[in-house]
């Protein structure tokens, strides 16, 4: 698909491996699409989003050079402003059927 991310080279290489998460910006909106049963404990989720803040971070310092902890403290600070005070509800329902990638 079109502007697909890559998949990590160690999830290609174990028949093990499970997607999660994927995250969309389409018309205008976020997108997602989640497995949230990996784990039996939702609390498991604080894991995967803090190691996703710190693989962001390290991204922009890669990238663009900024400095890996603002760059982490400025992401905490927004998601804890829009967990107290969302700017949008979340919505939308679990789907246990797959459409086909369209290809372009």
């Amino acid at each position: 698909m079109k502007n697909e991310l890559l998949v990590p080279p160690i999830a290609e290489s174990d028949a093990n491996a499970i997607e999660v998460v994927r995250v969309w910006v389409a018309k205008g909106g976020q997108h997602v699409s989640i497995n949230p049963l990996v784990w039996k404990d939702p609390a498991a989720w604080g894991i995967v989003l803090a190691d996703l803040a710190g693989h962001v971070a390290n991204a922009y310092e890669q990238a663009l050079g900024l400095d890996r902890e603002l760059t982490l403290r400025k992401i905490t600070d927004l998601l804890l402003a829009e967990l107290t005070n969302p700017t949008d509800k979340a919505r939308g329902q679990m789907q246990n059927s797959r459409r086909a990638h369209h290809r372009r």
